[in-house]
């Protein structure tokens, strides 16, 4: 299991668009990933589940991945959370 945090430097938070963005990515992997939240939890492969945690911008998430694949996916989160779900930033640094 791999476990990190996270404080959301978005202005807007976790709303709709990067919660699909994360549900999108996470949903391509094998692992189960959870989000925490004070002392709420969430399915990171469920928008329902993200968007009722009401993260905002300034806010810590911790996040445990769980499962054959989760090197690759907490990498690729910790990348997606760092440049503010830019899909295309994304991408750049993975292929570099």
């Amino acid at each position: 299991m791999r476990k990190f945090s996270y404080t959301i430097n978005s202005e807007n938070g976790i709303h709709a668009r990067p919660a699909g963005i994360l549900v999108k990515t996470v949903s391509q992997f094998k692992s189960d990933v959870k989000f925490l939240k004070g002392e709420k939890e969430a399915n990171a492969k469920s928008l329902f589940s993200i968007m009722g945690l009401g993260i905002k911008n300034g806010e810590k998430l911790n996040i445990e991945v769980c499962g054959d694949d989760e090197d690759i996916l907490s990498e690729k989160l910790e990348e997606m959370l760092q440049h503010d779900f830019n899909a295309d930033k994304v991408m750049e640094t993975s292929e570099a």
